[in-house]
């Protein structure tokens, strides 16, 4: 058996080491277009702000390691100009001596990765405009800023490699604007969740543009001007271009190979397109949703690993399926971190589900021990209480939650089940109820027990509406006068229960406190004392005074 792979990073070659673990005699082929293989793109923002010292960190491997180590056979700087689907032949261009030939193969797999969103705008290709995708890119923008000693950035887009070389490009000394089309940074986001990375950066003293984009990008790279649709000018001595990436599908589709509705080649649970002896894996790949079980588009260093692997099981014969992702993903913006998993709020709507949502602030450890605090969001299905997503913000413990929601969700969590879990406590590393065990505890209240949650933003909506909502804060009266929610009474907790008898039990009322738990202590004693309907501010004043203009 011949196995012929198109690309030779994550997919690919995860793919050849798997096949060639099954099957000792098929013959491996590899052609990638590029010089580099199997590199670390997700540390290339790193290299560039000089975090990682050597440029081999991130390529540890080339085509003769793959010799040695799989028998595989890889050839770079070779392009692929078209693929044969019926007649299983490949046409190939050695980029070296412009030689090209035809490949046969018995199996095929696609595995050409993803390539940066050019937006339609003038001025695009200067010499002082850079796309980071693949480790030559990366080398582009570091020869330019050791050449050029440039002051000032203009950062195009607020995703992962936006915010990522925004952290880089400060710490090396660089002046950083970010210009992003959303009206919040990183659009896979609830809004309430973004504005905590926004006020951060804004106290890092990056400059955001919110809600604009790029109209054209003029001068010289000596004099480079970016006028915005706004009307508004931004001057730069260079300009990243991060507004994301789409999938390299191009030749699988002239080919006849299926794509799906957001361009990526389409494949079922053995990773086979509509070609059953043609595979396709990685960033060009379609995945499906473990909640929704439709398809979606979420390019990923691990999905492009573990899919890699699939496709070379798949092909030799394995039983290994591709069983869904959650799109879990984690990005560092100097000391944040922010983590999500499942569905957004937004999303979670979209699709039909009435949703509970609560907003955690709780140490990832014993305050003694130096815990700091972790925000995390959290998204419900109220008719089944299975958890849906999660969304954290914090400095510390973040990947360690996100892992646990992320392991709950895919196997059918509900919301109660969080508190039965028997994670690992000492003062150094977690509470004695650990926040995501919190988390549950909170939207189990909310689902099952009556203790119903109302955000921020509902609050906000229902006032504007002329609704009349009995609103108490439970705090002390110092915390209370240093800032409260509007329209709000101050009835600490300790003296709420000396004036039931002086409150109306039919009015919809609101408790709160900083974070949530003295909020929910009080909201507790009304229900207990025959309240109709009584919500906890979900996050408590300190998230509801994160979402006020700043």
């Amino acid at each position: 058996m011949k196995i012929v792979i198109i690309g030779a990073v994550a997919g690919g070659t995860s793919a050849a080491a798997k096949a060639r673990r099954n099957d000792e005699e098929a013959e491996i082929i590899i052609f990638d277009k590029d010089k580099d293989i199997s590199y670390s793109g997700c540390g290339l923002p790193y290299y560039i702000g000089n975090k990682v010292k050597d440029r081999g960190e991130l390529v540890p491997r080339d085509a003769n390691f793959f010799k040695k180590k799989y028998n595989v056979d890889v050839f770079t700087q070779h392009e692929v100009l078209s693929i044969d689907a019926s007649g299983k032949k490949l046409t190939v261009k050695n980029l070296n001596t412009e030689e090209v030939f035809v490949e046969e193969f018995d199996k095929l797999v696609v595995s050409t990765g993803a390539r940066s969103v050019i937006p339609n705008i003038p001025g695009v290709d200067k010499n002082n405009v850079f796309y980071l995708r693949n480790v030559q890119s990366a080398d582009r923008i570091k020869n330019f800023i050791n050449e050029n000693n440039p002051k000032k950035v203009v950062i195009v887009g607020s995703g992962f490699i936006g915010l990522e070389m925004t952290e880089n490009l400060k710490e090396l000394g660089i002046d950083v604007t970010v210009v992003e089309l959303a009206p919040q940074v990183m659009p896979p986001l609830d809004k309430d969740m973004a504005t905590y990375i926004e006020r951060y950066l804004i106290k890092k003293t990056v400059n955001l543009i919110l809600g604009d984009s790029v109209a054209s990008i003029e001068g010289e790279v000596e004099n480079t001007k970016l006028v915005l649709s706004s009307g508004n000018i931004i001057e730069a001595d260079f300009v990243i271009m991060a507004v994301g990436i789409k999938p390299n599908a191009m030749i699988a589709k002239k080919a006849g190979i299926e794509l799906g509705e957001s361009g990526a080649i389409k494949v079922n649970i053995k990773m086979q397109t509509n070609y059953d002896y043609i595979y396709a894996c990685g960033d060009c790949a379609e995945s499906y949703s473990l909640i929704t079980g439709q398809d979606i588009y979420r390019p990923l260093g691990s999905t492009a690993n573990k899919t890699g692997r699939i496709v070379g099981d798949s092909i030799t014969g394995g039983a290994l399926e591709f069983r869904g992702i959650l799109g879990t993903g984690i990005f560092k913006v100097f000391d944040l971190a922010v983590a999500y998993t499942g569905l957004s709020e937004k999303e979670a709507i979209k699709e039909g589900y009435e949703v509970v949502v609560c907003h955690n602030i709780k140490p990832d450890k014993a305050i003694y021990y130096g815990g700091e605090e972790l925000t995390i969001k959290a998204v419900a299905d109220k008719n089944t209480s299975k958890l849906l997503g999660v969304q954290i913000v914090g400095t510390n413990g973040v990947d360690k939650r996100i892992d646990v929601f992320a392991t709950a969700i895919t196997f059918g969590a509900k919301v109660e089940d969080l508190f039965h879990l028997d994670l690992a406590y000492a003062p150094p590393f977690s509470t004695t109820k650990d926040p995501v065990m919190y988390t549950g505890m909170i939207l189990d209240n909310a689902i099952n027990k009556r203790r119903e949650l109302i955000t921020p933003e509902e609050l906000k909506a229902r006032i504007k509406k002329g609704e009349k909502i009995k609103i108490i804060d439970a705090r002390v009266s110092g915390q209370y006068e240093a800032g409260h929610v509007e329209e709000s009474e101050n009835i600490p907790q300790d003296k709420i229960r000396g004036i039931l008898d002086g409150l109306d039990k039919d009015e919809i009322t609101v408790t709160y406190c900083n974070k949530g738990v003295t909020g929910n202590a009080v909201q507790n004693i009304l229900i207990n004392n025959k309240f109709k309907k009584v919500y906890n501010l979900s996050g408590g004043f300190k998230n509801y005074k994160n979402g006020s203009p700043k």
